[in-house]
C-alpha cells in the first residue's frame, strides 16, 4: 500500500505521506495487540474453544501464535464457531461464546475506525499547515529576490518573477512594487513605470506616496514637468496625500525652468503637521532661496532666509552654504564672511562646499593670496580639499599667471594620491600654450599619460594653440591627424584654430580645404569659422568672395556681433571707399534691428 500511496501523490507531498504511513503502521500494531490481548482472555475463559483451536492448528500443521497472525486466528475462530453451530450440539459448550467473540470484534473494529478517522483529520490539518507555511515561505523568498534584482538593475528578471507570482495568485506588496518602479525610473524606462502604476491602481496593491514620488522625480529629470504635475493632481484624485518630498521635487524642477512664481505657490501647498503649520519647510525654502540668488533677486532670497529664522526653523549647513554661495556670486564677499562666522557661532562646522564658495569668489576677484590662505585654513580645520577645491585654485592661479604655485598644488594632489581630472591638467597645458611654452605643454601631457589620465579633445586643442602660437602650423595639423589614432576626433574649435592660422598666413586655399574637411565630417561651421574665412579673403584682397561670404552670414542668421562688419568696414576704409563701408554698416544695423525688434 505504501508504494501505491507514494506514487499517486504529488512530489512535494511525499513527506506527508510518509508521516501517514508511519502512523497507520502504528495503529495496525496497536490493533493487533488489542485483538491478541482480548482473544487470549476469551480463549482462557473458554477452554474447549481454545483446545479445539489448538487442535485445528495442529491438524493443519500450522504453528502460529495469535499475536503474529491475529487476523488468521480471527477467521479460524469464526469458522470453528460456524461449524459448531451446524453440529448437533447447538450450545458448543457455552451458548454465549459466539456472541462474546463477535461483540469484542465489533468493538475493536469500531475503535479502530474511530482512530483512523481522527488520524486522517489530524493528517489533513498538518498538511494544510505545512502548505500554508510553504506558501508563506515562498512569498517571502520571492519578494526578497525581486527587490534584490531591482537593486542590481536586473529589471527584466524582476518583471518576469513578478509576472510568475501574479500567475500563481501571489501579489507582491507595495514596498516591492516601489522597488520595481524606482528601478525602471533609474534606467530611464519612465513609460514602463507609468504602466506599472496604472496596473497597480487597477489590480493592486494600491500605490503609496513613495510610488508616485519615484515617477514624479523621473519625469522631472527628463524635463517633462507637465506630466509630473499631472501625476501630482492624480494623487489627490485617488486619495493619496502628497508629502513634503513630493512638493520639494516639483519645486526644484519648476525652479530649474525659471518658474519661480509657480514654485513659490507650490511651497504654500506643502503639507504641514498639525503642530507646525506656521513653520516653513526647510528644504523647499532653501531651494527657492538658491534659485532667487541665481536669478540675481537677492532681496527675495533674503526674505526666505529671514522667514526661516523668525519662525524658528532649525537651519542646517546646507541652508548656510546656499546663503554664502549667493553672496559670493553677487561679489559680496564681506557678507559671505559674516555668514560663515555666524555659522561657526551656532556650532555648525563649514564643509568643503563652504570653503569652495569663498575660494571661488576670491579667485574671481583676482585675490589669489587670500584664496590660498583660505585653502590652508580649510586643511587645518580637518577638511581635506577635493577636486573642486584644487580646480578652483589652479584655475585662479593660471589666470593670474602664477604657474609656479599652480604646479605646486598639482604636486600636492599627486603626493596625496589624488589623481587630477583631465580638466586640471588642461588648465596648466592651456597656460603653457598661451605663453608659447611648447616644451612644458607637451611635458605636462606626457606626465598626464604617466598617471593614467587619458587626454581629451580639449587637451589636444590646448596643444594646437601652443603650436600655433609658436608659428608651427604643420605640427598643429599633424596633431590633428594624430587624434583619430587615439580614439578622438577634432571638433569645431580645432578646425577654427587651424582655419584662423591658415588665414593669418594668407593661405586661404588651405583654409578652404580645412573648411571642406569640416563639412565632410558633419560639423556645422559657426560664426567664428566664417569670420576667419572672411578675414582671409580680405587679407588676400578677394573682396568679391568676402562680400558673398558676408551675404551668406546674413542669410544664415549667425551674425550676432560686429566683428565681420568691422573687418569689412576697416578694409574698405583702407581702400578709400567709405561709401561701401557705410553701406555695410547700415546693413548690419538693419539685420540687428530684425533680430531684436524690441
Amino acid at each position: 500500500m505504501a508504494p501505491f500511496v507514494i506514487a499517486c501523490v504529488e512530489p512535494h507531498l511525499v513527506p506527508i505521506q510518509f508521516v501517514f504511513i508511519r502512523l497507520l503502521n502504528r495503529v495496525i500494531d496497536s490493533v493487533k495487540h488489542d485483538v491478541a490481548h482480548t482473544f487470549s482472555a476469551v480463549f482462557l475463559s473458554q477452554p474447549n474453544v481454545f483446545t479445539h483451536q489448538r487442535i485445528c492448528f495442529e491438524e493443519g500443521d500450522i504453528a502460529l501464535s495469535p499475536a503474529k497472525d491475529i487476523m488468521l486466528a480471527i477467521r479460524n475462530k469464526c469458522q470453528v464457531n460456524s461449524e459448531d453451530w451446524s453440529s448437533k450440539d447447538k450450545n458448543f459448550g457455552n451458548k454465549n461464546a459466539p456472541y462474546a467473540v463477535f461483540n469484542a470484534l465489533d468493538y475493536m473494529l469500531k475503535d479502530s475506525l474511530e482512530r483512523l478517522r481522527t488520524m486522517r483529520e489530524n493528517i489533513s490539518s498538518v498538511k494544510i499547515g505545512l502548505q500554508g507555511y510553504t506558501c508563506e515561505n515562498n512569498y517571502t523568498e520571492h519578494t526578497v529576490t525581486l527587490r534584490y534584482l531591482c537593486l542590481e538593475g536586473k529589471l527584466g528578471a524582476a518583471l518576469w518573477l513578478r509576472r510568475k507570482m501574479v500567475q500563481k495568485g501571489i501579489l507582491p506588496d507595495v514596498f516591492t512594487h516601489n522597488h520595481i518602479v524606482n528601478g525602471l525610473c533609474k534606467i530611464g524606462l519612465v513609460e514602463k513605470a507609468d504602466w506599472l502604476i496604472r496596473e497597480m491602481l487597477e489590480f493592486g496593491p494600491h500605490p503609496s506616496c513613495a510610488t508616485f514620488n519615484n515617477l514624479i522625480k523621473a519625469y522631472c529629470v527628463v524635463n517633462t514637468v507637465d506630466k509630473a504635475l499631472s501625476l501630482f493632481s492624480t494623487m489627490a484624485n485617488i486619495g493619496i496625500q502628497p508629502n513634503r518630498i513630493t512638493c520639494n521635487i516639483l519645486v526644484h524642477s519648476l525652479c530649474k525652468k525659471g518658474l519661480l512664481k509657480e514654485a513659490k505657490k507650490m511651497l504654500e501647498d506643502i503639507l504641514h503637521d498639525d503642530d507646525d503649520k506656521d513653520v516653513p519647510d526647510l528644504v523647499t525654502s532653501t531651494i527657492l532661496m538658491d534659485n532667487y540668488f541665481k536669478n540675481g533677486e537677492t532681496i527675495e532670497a533674503l526674505s526666505f532666509w529671514n522667514e526661516m529664522l523668525q519662525k524658528c526653523t532649525k537651519v542646517d549647513v546646507v541652508a548656510y552654504n546656499v546663503l554664502i554661495n549667493g553672496f559670493c556670486k553677487s561679489q559680496q564677499t564681506k557678507f559671505a564672511y559674516g555668514i560663515a562666522c555666524e555659522m561657526l557661532k551656532k556650532g555648525l562646522l563649514p564643509d568643503a562646499f563652504t570653503y569652495n564658495s569663498l575660494i571661488g569668489a576670491l579667485c574671481k576677484k583676482g585675490n589669489t593670496n587670500e584664496a590660498c590662505y583660505i585653502f590652508q585654513v580649510m586643511s587645518k580645520m580637518g577638511i581635506m580639499p577635493d577636486q573642486i577645491s584644487y580646480k578652483i585654485m589652479i584655475q585662479g592661479l593660471c589666470f593670474k599667471g602664477d604657474i609656479a604655485r599652480a604646479k605646486e598644488l598639482l604636486r600636492c594632489m599627486l603626493d596625496n594620491l589624488m589623481v587630477p581630472k583631465p580638466l586640471i591638467w588642461n588648465l596648466i597645458i592651456d597656460f603653457y600654450g598661451r605663453c608659447r611654452d611648447v616644451s612644458n605643454a607637451f611635458f605636462t601631457r606626457d606626465q598626464m599619460l604617466a598617471f593614467g589620465v587619458r587626454p581629451n579633445v580639449f587637451t589636444y586643442n590646448a596643444l594646437v594653440v601652443a603650436l600655433l602660437k609658436s608659428g608651427d602650423i604643420y605640427d598643429a595639423c599633424s596633431l590633428k591627424e594624430e587624434m583619430p589614432l587615439k580614439g578622438l576626433f577634432p571638433d569645431v574649435v580645432t578646425y577654427n584654430l587651424l582655419i584662423g592660422a591658415a588665414c593669418n598666413l594668407g593661405r586661404v586655399g588651405f583654409a578652404l580645404q580645412l573648411h571642406g574637411e569640416m563639412l565632410q565630417r558633419g560639423y556645422e561651421p559657426d560664426l567664428i569659422t566664417y569670420t576667419e574665412l572672411l578675414k582671409g579673403f580680405c587679407i588676400r584682397g578677394k573682396m568679391k568672395e568676402a562680400e558673398e561670404l558676408y551675404a551668406k552670414i546674413l542669410k544664415s542668421g549667425l551674425l550676432t556681433d560686429h566683428v565681420p562688419v568691422q573687418i569689412l568696414f576697416s578694409m574698405y576704409c583702407k581702400r578709400k571707399d567709405p561709401v561701401v563701408a557705410f553701406n555695410f554698416y547700415q546693413d548690419w544695423l538693419a539685420s540687428k534691428g530684425r533680430s531684436y525688434p524690441y
